[in-house]
């Protein structure tokens, strides 16, 4: 039978997705876990996503308070739901496209997302990090991270990709800050927003 009313398909998503999982999934973090897995069709993040103590209920915490959200693509912004978002008071951000972070990532040699991660430090505010796409972010923010410059509310990183990706996100896992983690090569823009929006939803549906 052919579903055609969006709010039918996603019920139905979850429930199919629901049956499908091959472990039990603790109830504080499986609504996370299935929105990724909605959006990439993929299982393995049943295993692969790794939280790290209370990482949810500060999140959540900070969500409350309006934090900062800051992505490191366009892309994950754009998926991020700013209705959601605002319902709270948090403001979603990414500066990879702004002009003063080219010229400083041209200035010092850097990328963009490690300038973009410079210029988030700046923000006066609990900040959400949501990096699906650059591991050099995450490599940034370890520094920042280390040298006090900033203390995230929560780290997500999942970037994806072959090149500095599981040494960035060790780096993140072996820092004293909340994450949420996609373990391994997997991950991406969408699977960042979805861990977003996963969170959103459990103060605003």
């Amino acid at each position: 039978m052919i579903i055609n009313d969006p709010s039918k398909i996603e019920a139905r998503s979850m429930e199919l997705i629901e049956s499908e999982l091959a472990m039990p999934i603790a109830d504080d973090i499986k609504d996370i876990v299935k929105r990724v897995i909605h959006c990439t069709a993929d299982f393995d993040y049943a295993e692969n996503l790794a939280f790290s103590p209370g990482a949810v209920e500060k999140a959540l915490a900070a969500l409350r308070d309006g934090c900062a959200i800051v992505t490191d693509t366009q892309m994950a912004k754009a998926g991020i739901n700013k209705k959601a978002a605002a319902a709270l008071g948090c403001e979603v951000h990414c500066y990879m496209s702004d002009a003063d972070v080219a010229q400083t990532a041209l200035n010092n040699g850097s990328t963009r997302a490690v300038a973009s991660m410079d210029k988030a430090a700046a923000l006066k505010k609990p900040t959400i990090f949501v990096i699906g796409n650059a591991p050099t972010a995450l490599l940034r923010l370890r520094e920042l991270i280390d040298s006090g410059k900033v203390a995230p509310a929560l780290v997500i990183g999942v970037p994806v990709g072959f090149v500095n990706i599981l040494e960035a996100k060790q780096a993140i896992m072996s820092a004293d800050v909340p994450y949420i983690v996609a373990q391994g090569r997997k991950g991406g823009s969408n699977v960042a927003a979805a861990i977003v929006n996963a969170l959103l939803y459990r103060l605003t549906r």
